[in-house]
Order: C-alpha cells, then structure tokens, then sequence
C-alpha cells in the first residue's frame, strides 16, 4: 500500500527527495530507498540521486488519447488563462489538448484574433461566442494532431505580428520548455518570435521533465498557467526568471 502510495505521489509531483517521502509516510530512509528500488525495478518510477522522477513518455501518444488525461487539470488551467486574455487581443495557438480546452474557455471572450496551425482550435473558436477572427495556418498537414507544420506553416507565421503567444509544451524544468516533436517546436519558436508576450498553458504533470527539443528558455516566458503551483527547483528558477505563475 505504501509503494503505491509512492508511485502516485511521484507521478503527481514528477520528482520526491528521499527526505520529503519520509516525511509524508513516516517510514525510514532506508525503507524509503528500498520501496524506490523495488517500483524502479518494475518500472513504475526511475531513481535519481536523493530521490525519484516521474519516468517521462517518449512520445505524447494520440490525441484523443491526450484530451482524456488529466481533463479537470487542463479545465483549471483554461479557467486560469482567462485572466490575462483580454478582449480585442491578438493571439498565436499551437496545436495541443491543453490549448484546444483552453480555446473552448477563450471562444468567449470578444473580438480576439486569433492565429493558429490547429484546425481544431480555430473551430473551437469558429463555434463561440466571442465573435472571433480566425486566421487557420497552411503547410502540411498532419492529421493525429489535425495541424500544419513544416516550412509553409512558419512562413505564414512570420506574416503577422500578435499580442501574445498561447502554447502548450511537452515538458517544463528548471532550464525551460521543451516538445516531444521538432516539427512543433519549430512552429512554436516561430510564433514566439513573432509575439510581444509568450503565456504557456502546462498541467502539473509535466513539471520537472524534459523532451528532446527546445521551446524556450524560461526567461522568455512572461505567464506561466498551469493546474498546480511548481515547486522547489523548477520554481526558483521560474521565480528568477521572473516569470508569473496563475494557478
């Protein structure tokens, strides 16, 4: 019961020192170190020095797949992102489950412009009430995700200018933001590029992992949204950043 107690705790918060689950558990160090042994070695968790990490996916899996996991944590961020989406705004959005719960919870708020290489998300938009102006990228197109990337996709990025970028990433450390996928970390620099603000919508889930391609530094996120508030490491490196977190 204590090991599964473990697991989730470490799949929840992405990482645990030896000396916090001592503390939520009670039991010895060694105890500790010897239940993080045995669910290492059956695959549940990976051990790190002082402590365990989440074991971090290789991939993202389907999409449809992604809107079920961890939904009411991805509803809580879209409710958070309302507070520094205004209206008449102009807004970049990448392809993601997180963004496109975030684009229903945003179809409301009036008169935005919004740019996006998600089909899903401009017809999220299409469908609200807020009367928005919706600009669909082209490029080629990749149907799991339902989103242009490639060379055309970040061609046509460069022909506007936004007030803020709305993206979802993979993974969130404390050296910044990362993606599972080149192709949409190209597109999501692109947009980044091309906007005054940059807001990233990550659930607590992805804190403290890291995917195989460069989003951004954490010195050019401007608002971290997200389910949770980060801790430890990752948050004084957000803290030194400067970057302001809405939970």
């Amino acid at each position: 019961m204590r090991r599964a107690r473990i697991q989730e705790f470490v799949s929840r918060h992405g990482h645990a020192s030896v000396d916090r689950l001592v503390g939520l558990f009670g039991a010895s160090a060694e105890t500790i170190r010897r239940d993080l042994g045995v669910l290492a070695n059956a695959g549940h968790l990976q051990k790190v020095h002082g402590g365990a990490q989440a074991i971090v996916a290789r991939s993202e899996g389907r999409f449809e797949t992604r809107m079920r996991h961890n939904a009411p944590a991805k509803q809580k961020v879209a409710e958070n992102l309302l507070e520094v989406v205004k209206p008449g705004m102009t807004l970049f959005m990448d392809t993601g489950s997180t963004t496109l719960i975030c684009a229903h919870a945003l179809a409301r708020v009036k008169r935005l412009t919004v740019i996006t290489n998600a089909t899903r998300i401009a017809a999220a938009f299409a469908e609200g009430s807020g009367n928005a102006e919706i600009y669909l990228l082209g490029g080629r197109y990749r149907g799991d995700n339902a989103q242009t990337v490639g060379v055309t996709a970040m061609g046509e990025i460069d022909l506007y200018r936004a007030d803020m970028a709305v993206l979802t990433v993979g993974a969130l450390d404390a050296k910044g933001a990362t993606d599972f996928s080149n192709q949409e970390a190209q597109v999501a620099r692109a947009m980044i590029r091309g906007s005054a603000q940059l807001t990233l919508v990550v659930d607590h889930t992805k804190f403290n992992h890291a995917a195989g391609y460069t989003v951004s530094n954490l010195v050019g996120v401007d608002y971290l949204v997200s389910s949770q508030r980060p801790q430890g490491e990752l948050l004084r490196a957000l803290e030194q950043a400067e970057v302001e977190i809405l939970t």
